[in-house]
């Protein structure tokens, strides 16, 4: 082979032009970026996906999981509809029901608690006296209902 040029070639080749035999940097430099690119842009989505989820975390257990369901449902099925409406509730603070419920129910147990408490020193009394502590002794007169 001849190192010689075709008559018709121009003498000055760009740089992206290889020689045969020589390996070409700018493929090798465009592979490289566009799998950075790549990486890069699935990480920017995927955080975007999960940033309804991130923001109900600080969030009540219940909501937090209506959050990701509602993600998952978003990523899966291709509806934005769902992300959109994860965000918005993961926006929304919704009020605390369990605890003012869960205080009420342990109030009304001391209240039974000491109701039931109440009605065994009674009935105890009753058994020891033959009647009630705050009954007077004295036998009960017989009503007819005629």
């Amino acid at each position: 082979m001849t190192d010689q040029l075709h008559p018709l070639t121009p003498h000055h080749l760009p740089f992206y032009i290889v020689k045969p035999g020589e390996t070409d940097v700018l493929m090798i430099a465009t592979g490289i970026f566009l799998v950075l690119t790549v990486l890069g842009v699935g990480n920017v989505y995927l955080r975007l996906h999960s940033l309804p989820e991130r923001m109900a975390h600080k969030s009540q257990k219940l909501q937090f999981e209506l959050v990701a369901v509602l993600g998952l449902i978003a990523l899966f099925t291709h509806m934005h509809i769902f992300w959109i409406a994860g965000l918005l509730l993961a926006l929304v603070d919704l009020p605390d029901f369990s605890t003012p419920l869960g205080r009420i129910a342990g109030s009304v147990e001391k209240i039974a608690d000491s109701a039931d408490d109440a009605a065994e020193v009674t009935s105890t009394a009753r058994d020891r006296t033959g009647s009630s502590p705050a009954e007077p002794s004295t036998p009960k007169k017989e009503v007819s209902h005629v």
